[in-house]
């Protein structure tokens, strides 16, 4: 088993986590509603303030980093942990977001698809065309939910289409190393589903039976992921929590614990990429860990 050692303490929920070439791990804090920067020092910086509730982050081919934010959740305390659950009354509605590192001047992109609000955009990923895939994983209420869905944007703000709807609760999103494939996590059924990809945001028309990569018989939920070099899926794994590692052909899949129950999300940096930053949000904590192989490079991002 990998040994975990602590960059930061005290973040208030980090999830979005993205290894910098400069060292520093730029993250979400969703409670706090900020995005952050973590030093390789381990100290903590506010790059923006955004409200609401941002979730997943990727750095777009302009430099800018792209925010999910699902509007905001209201917060649950029990057992001395904070985590997230309902609707919020103070809700301020999903969008995408976009945020200039330099000056930290953030620009709403979308907030609707062909007049379809979005709820609670989660997570997101670049292709190499220079759009992004990201899901809406919806919002719960006291005794109604929404269906979520898959959407391909364009980072300019004038393009957004839906690609995959209904989804239960889609959550983490990856790519292929060969984009042939777009991973999609759901949360509420742990289950791994992979998309065919027909061209740059069209995904093949099958039935959900055929998209299933991975299921699982033990009670785990699912929540953000990474892709490593050799295709494996990396998912971040709540109450059972850790990192659950699944094949592309969904056999075998390994489980690395992290000994947080609300682990949200993995991403690789280091030189060789083999340096995995993982955010465990119930204890507030961004750890790293040698890897044991390398991340997939992300698009736009030169670590």
């Amino acid at each position: 088993m990998p040994e975990f050692s602590e960059i930061a303490s005290g973040l208030l929920f980090p999830e979005g986590p993205i290894a910098m070439p400069d060292g520093s791990v730029l993250l979400v804090e969703i409670r706090r509603g900020t995005l952050s920067r973590v030093t390789a020092a381990g100290t903590v910086e506010v790059v923006a303030a955004l409200g609401g509730g941002p979730n997943g982050a990727a750095i777009g081919p302009d430099g800018r980093c792209y925010i999910c934010n699902n509007g905001g959740f209201e917060w649950v305390e029990a057992g001395g942990y904070v985590y997230p659950g309902h609707q919020p009354v103070d809700y301020s509605g999903g969008r995408i977001e976009a945020v200039d590192l330099r000056t930290g001047a953030v620009e709403v992109l979308y907030t609707e698809c062909n007049g379809v609000r979005l709820k609670g955009p989660n997570d997101i990923v670049f292709d190499r065309q220079g759009g992004f895939y990201f899901t809406d994983h919806g919002k719960t209420r006291e005794r109604d939910m929404d269906r979520g869905g898959v959407y391909y944007a364009t980072p300019d703000g004038k393009c957004i289409r839906e690609v995959l709807f209904p989804s239960l609760s889609p959550n983490g999103i990856g790519l292929s190393p060969d984009e042939d494939r777009l991973y999609v996590a759901e949360t509420l059924t742990g289950r791994l589903m992979g998309y065919p990809i027909s061209a740059p945001g069209q995904l093949e028309p099958i039935a959900p039976m055929q998209a299933l990569v991975a299921g699982f018989a033990s009670y785990q939920l699912f929540d953000s992921l990474a892709v490593d070099a050799e295709g494996n899926v990396c998912v971040a794994t709540l109450l059972n929590g850790g990192i659950t590692i699944i094949p592309p052909d969904g056999r075998t899949p390994r489980h690395v614990p992290t000994g947080d129950m609300m682990t949200t999300n993995i991403c690789f940096g280091g030189p060789d990429l083999r340096t995995a930053y993982i955010t465990c949000s119930m204890t507030g904590r961004l750890v790293s860990c040698r890897w044991e192989t390398p991340g997939l490079p992300l698009n736009f991002l030169n670590c």
